[in-house]
């Protein structure tokens, strides 16, 4: 009885600091846990890799009938979604070749340094409010053409956004998806609003290379600029702000491991693929069968909510070795810290950039620190796990 409540043990606000003892309860319990309230949870590695590569499964929640909105190309398949997704990506620059991320690195490590020197005078600070949250924000701003002034105002419709993505039981008693969708909404007005004041009149930013692409059949439709804008700079700081975090946090809890990665820098890319999987930044993801279709011995009915425990995936001991131990070299690491498949994480080199920046700027500055909070308040958040503060003491 006790394996029917996980999910709702696992999105309770009480877990957040600790979730892994449940998804090992999980993993125990056994590939296919079906819950009180109906969804199905899966937490093992194999099982889940498979499913993320399975066409039969939907990750659009229209699939339910719950909603007729159209959703971001984030929760759409394919065809659909590979045309948007295919749209989006052309002003990052031709696949396999350098683009915009790779011209943006002079720049977030400027970016870097600049938010660094408030560490300069010592005491008591936030990595949180002093450095992982504007450090994304200030780079996908730049790379949409986002006024950094409007920050305050994007802030808070994110967070709506984000918390009405949230994966938990009972969702529609909250009430916060229509909160999502309001903000979602006028956060797609306001950007589409920037993006028409550079038709004609582009700047070097994306905004203005979707409002003046020149041929008509790689152009957005006001709506899906929109909703492809919202999606790149919700998800261009949300994952990443979660990632910088939980690696400072990782590095402070194991001092022999900060010490290994300012003796030896040239870690830091394996270090970072190791904190995708040991803490990472997302943690669960819902996908919808369209047929029946059977995982593990178990059938899964067409229309069923189906939750994959991303983060348990990656700690399965079936696939990882000593999963619980965090090994900046670790071999072989394909972690599901961005998920896998056609929905693989689209942000993520940039995501890997910036927290190869941060944490290789940070780390000789942490040899002295010490966390003033532990564990630290955490985001409401089960989906984008992360600290909402980390206070440490330089």
């Amino acid at each position: 009885m006790d394996s029917e409540t996980l999910l709702a043990r696992i999105t309770d606000y009480a877990s957040r600091p600790d979730p892994y003892p449940l998804y090992a309860e999980l993993r125990a319990a056994g590939p296919v846990v079906r819950q009180a309230d109906g969804n199905y949870l899966i937490g093992t590695y194999h099982e889940i890799a498979a499913l993320l590569h399975d066409p039969r499964m939907s990750a659009d929640p229209r699939t339910r009938g719950e909603v007729t909105r159209k959703p971001p190309f984030l929760r759409l398949d394919d065809p659909e979604h590979d045309r948007l997704r295919t749209l989006a990506m052309r002003p990052f620059g031709p696949p396999h070749s350098p683009g915009r991320v790779d011209a943006m690195r002079g720049e977030i490590d400027r970016i870097t340094k600049e938010l660094l020197t408030s560490f300069e005078a010592g005491g008591q600070i936030d990595i949180v409010d002093d450095f992982a949250y504007p450090l994304p924000v200030t780079v996908i701003c730049r790379l949409l053409g986002v006024p950094h002034e409007d920050e305050p105002m994007f802030r808070a419709w994110s967070d709506a956004v984000v918390k009405a993505a949230d994966v938990r039981p009972d969702k529609a008693a909250t009430g916060t998806d229509q909160a999502g969708d309001r903000a979602r909404i006028e956060m797609g007005e306001y950007l589409v609003g920037l993006a028409e004041q550079r038709r004609g009149h582009p700047n070097d930013d994306m905004l203005s290379a979707f409002v003046n692409e020149p041929d008509p059949a790689l152009r957005l439709t006001q709506e899906e600029l929109a909703e492809t804008a919202v999606l790149l700079l919700i998800a261009g700081h949300e994952t990443t702000v979660n990632l910088i975090t939980n690696g400072v946090l990782t590095l402070l809890r194991q001092p022999e491991h900060l010490d290994q990665l300012r003796r030896d820098p040239d870690l830091l890319p394996r270090a970072v693929e190791e904190l995708l999987r040991y803490e990472p930044p997302v943690h669960l993801r819902e996908r919808i069968p369209h047929a029946d279709i059977d995982v593990s011995g178990t059938t899964i009915p067409a229309g069923a909510s189906v939750i994959l425990a991303l983060a348990s995936g990656s700690r399965d001991p079936m696939r990882f070795h000593e999963p619980d131990r965090f090994d900046p070299t670790r071999p072989d690491n394909q972690h599901l810290g961005f998920g896998s498949g056609i929905h693989l994480c689209y942000g993520g080199p940039l995501a890997r950039v910036e927290a190869q920046a941060a944490l290789g700027a940070l780390i000789p500055r942490l040899s002295t620190a010490r966390l003033v909070q532990d564990p630290p308040p955490y985001r409401q958040s089960a989906m984008l796990r992360g600290p909402r503060h980390l206070p440490v003491q330089l």
